[in-house]
Protein backbone atom coordinates (compact mmCIF):
# COMPACT_ATOMS: atom_id res chain seq x y z
CA UNK A 1 0.00 0.00 0.00
CA UNK A 2 1.23 3.49 -0.63
CA UNK A 3 1.19 6.52 1.60
CA UNK A 4 2.38 9.39 -1.01
CA UNK A 5 3.17 12.68 0.79
CA UNK A 6 3.81 15.42 -2.14
CA UNK A 7 4.90 19.15 -0.71
CA UNK A 8 5.52 21.98 -2.86
CA UNK A 9 9.00 22.99 -4.36
CA UNK A 10 10.23 19.68 -4.10
CA UNK A 11 10.99 17.28 -7.15
CA UNK A 12 9.94 14.29 -5.72
CA UNK A 13 7.53 12.35 -3.90
CA UNK A 14 7.62 10.51 -0.72
CA UNK A 15 6.62 6.92 -0.50
CA UNK A 16 5.80 6.63 3.85
CA UNK A 17 5.18 2.98 3.44
CA UNK A 18 8.68 2.76 2.80
CA UNK A 19 9.96 3.11 6.22
CA UNK A 20 8.57 0.10 6.84
CA UNK A 21 11.02 -2.11 4.86
CA UNK A 22 14.00 0.65 5.38
CA UNK A 23 16.52 -0.28 8.00
CA UNK A 24 16.71 3.29 9.11
CA UNK A 25 18.64 5.09 7.06
CA UNK A 26 17.50 8.59 7.93
CA UNK A 27 18.75 7.70 11.73
CA UNK A 28 21.99 5.97 11.26
CA UNK A 29 24.94 6.93 9.21
CA UNK A 30 27.35 9.77 9.09
CA UNK A 31 27.14 12.39 12.59
CA UNK A 32 25.35 15.36 12.68
CA UNK A 33 23.13 17.24 14.56
CA UNK A 34 19.50 16.52 15.12
CA UNK A 35 17.88 20.06 16.42
CA UNK A 36 15.43 20.13 19.14
CA UNK A 37 13.68 23.82 20.24
CA UNK A 38 12.94 24.38 24.10
CA UNK A 39 8.74 22.86 23.23
CA UNK A 40 10.62 19.33 21.74
CA UNK A 41 12.30 18.96 24.44
CA UNK A 42 9.84 19.67 26.60
CA UNK A 43 7.52 17.44 25.06
CA UNK A 44 10.12 14.49 24.76
CA UNK A 45 11.27 14.73 28.27
CA UNK A 46 7.62 14.60 29.55
CA UNK A 47 7.18 11.14 26.67
CA UNK A 48 10.27 9.71 28.65
CA UNK A 49 8.42 10.37 32.10
CA UNK A 50 11.80 12.52 32.88
CA UNK A 51 12.48 15.68 34.61
CA UNK A 52 13.34 18.58 32.04
CA UNK A 53 16.44 18.50 33.42
CA UNK A 54 18.19 15.22 33.65
CA UNK A 55 16.88 14.55 29.63
CA UNK A 56 19.29 17.53 28.95
CA UNK A 57 21.41 16.09 30.99
CA UNK A 58 21.47 12.40 29.87
CA UNK A 59 20.05 12.90 25.78
CA UNK A 60 21.45 16.46 24.45
CA UNK A 61 24.73 18.01 23.45
CA UNK A 62 24.77 21.65 23.46
CA UNK A 63 26.07 23.17 19.94
CA UNK A 64 26.91 26.86 20.50
CA UNK A 65 22.98 28.12 21.75
CA UNK A 66 21.27 25.52 20.41
CA UNK A 67 20.88 21.77 21.18
CA UNK A 68 20.70 18.36 19.44
CA UNK A 69 20.61 14.59 20.45
CA UNK A 70 23.01 12.32 21.46
CA UNK A 71 23.88 9.35 19.11
CA UNK A 72 25.27 6.40 19.55
CA UNK A 73 28.10 4.69 17.60
CA UNK A 74 28.88 1.20 16.42
CA UNK A 75 31.55 0.14 13.85
CA UNK A 76 30.85 1.76 10.93
CA UNK A 77 28.31 4.35 11.91
CA UNK A 78 26.44 6.86 14.15
CA UNK A 79 23.17 6.42 15.81
CA UNK A 80 20.65 8.63 16.66
CA UNK A 81 20.21 7.52 20.61
CA UNK A 82 16.48 6.83 19.94
CA UNK A 83 16.00 4.68 17.08
CA UNK A 84 16.25 1.03 18.47
CA UNK A 85 18.49 -0.82 16.12
CA UNK A 86 16.69 -4.01 16.78
CA UNK A 87 13.15 -3.07 16.16
CA UNK A 88 13.99 -0.58 13.12
CA UNK A 89 12.07 2.26 14.52
CA UNK A 90 11.86 5.60 16.71
CA UNK A 91 11.55 5.09 20.25
CA UNK A 92 9.73 8.96 20.24
CA UNK A 93 8.31 8.83 17.20
CA UNK A 94 5.15 10.24 18.65
CA UNK A 95 7.18 13.15 19.76
CA UNK A 96 10.06 13.32 17.78
CA UNK A 97 11.53 16.14 16.66
CA UNK A 98 10.09 18.59 13.78
CA UNK A 99 13.79 17.96 11.46
CA UNK A 100 13.00 13.91 12.04
CA UNK A 101 9.08 14.79 10.42
CA UNK A 102 9.66 16.91 7.76
CA UNK A 103 12.63 14.16 6.55
CA UNK A 104 12.94 13.64 3.39
CA UNK A 105 11.30 17.55 2.60
CA UNK A 106 14.69 19.57 3.71
CA UNK A 107 15.82 22.36 1.52
CA UNK A 108 19.22 20.32 1.02
CA UNK A 109 17.47 17.44 -0.98
CA UNK A 110 16.23 19.91 -3.66
CA UNK A 111 19.15 20.25 -4.79
CA UNK A 112 20.84 16.92 -3.62
CA UNK A 113 18.46 14.89 -4.64
CA UNK A 114 20.81 11.93 -5.65
CA UNK A 115 21.74 11.86 -2.01
CA UNK A 116 18.07 12.18 -0.77
CA UNK A 117 17.94 8.65 -3.27
CA UNK A 118 20.51 6.89 -1.92
CA UNK A 119 19.48 7.61 1.72
CA UNK A 120 15.95 7.23 1.37
CA UNK A 121 13.79 4.31 -0.17
CA UNK A 122 10.94 6.31 0.03
CA UNK A 123 12.14 9.21 -2.50
CA UNK A 124 10.34 9.12 -6.32
CA UNK A 125 11.48 11.71 -8.66
CA UNK A 126 8.35 13.32 -10.21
Amino acid sequence: MFNIVKKEGFNFIFNASACESCAGNCCIGESGYVWVTPQEIKDISSFLDMQEIDFRQQHLRKIGYKFSLLENRDQNNYICEFFDINLKRCTIYEVRPNQCRTFPFWEYFKTNIEEGERECPGIIRL
